[in-house]
């Protein structure tokens, strides 16, 4: 787990990310400071989003925020407890590569202009990551099932509960190729 620098409206925003030992993303979340608090909510998101498996080890970098909401966490919950937290150097090596991805299309934009938006791109590109990265599937018949890359889009935005919202984003998008616009599904995945 780390957390980089985003400029966002003349100031810095901290986008938190987990990676795996293989180097697969885990969870990103976009919060407005370092601080303690920033450091349990990504904790808890990372753990909701894959919650039958729990971690064992943890490398961790010097930020002492992050450790103490690691402490809070463990007496908040027992489970947390039997994971491994290391905070040695060059163990966090695999998600600052992972960084670099992130930081490649964020530098050309110079700075985003508010949360809000830089929330939603970041979680674009961070999905773009993980489809590059093959950890999207989009079916059982694969990547064939779609005539182009917004249909694909469309999927991966969409979510599975939602079928009628998704038929209607590839109808919009069969019949108004002009259509730029990026559809937001409203759901809880």
């Amino acid at each position: 787990m780390d957390e980089t620098a985003v400029p966002v409206r003349g100031g810095y925003r901290y986008l938190y990310r987990a990676v795996d030992k293989y180097g697969k993303t885990v969870d990103s979340l976009l919060c407005s400071d370092r601080g303690e608090y920033s450091a349990r909510d990504f904790f808890t998101k990372a753990l909701k989003t894959h919650h039958p498996r729990w971690p064992t080890k943890l490398n961790l970098d010097g930020n002492a925020a992050s450790h103490r909401a690691l402490r809070v966490l463990r007496q908040e919950n027992r489970e947390w407890q039997s994971v491994e937290i290391r905070s040695r150097r060059y163990l966090n090596n695999i998600v600052e590569q992972d960084h670099r991805a992130i930081k490649r299309r964020c530098a050309p934009m110079l700075a985003m202009k508010s949360f809000r938006t830089a929330a939603i791109t970041l979680a674009g590109v961070e999905l773009a990551h993980r489809i590059r990265k093959r950890q999207f599937t989009v079916g059982s018949r694969g990547p064939h099932q779609f005539s182009s890359l917004k249909h694909a889009w469309a999927l991966a935005l969409v979510c599975d509960d939602d079928a009628a919202a998704w038929r209607e984003t590839i109808r919009r998008l069969t019949f108004d190729r002009e259509c730029t616009r990026t559809y937001q599904s409203v759901c809880a995945c």
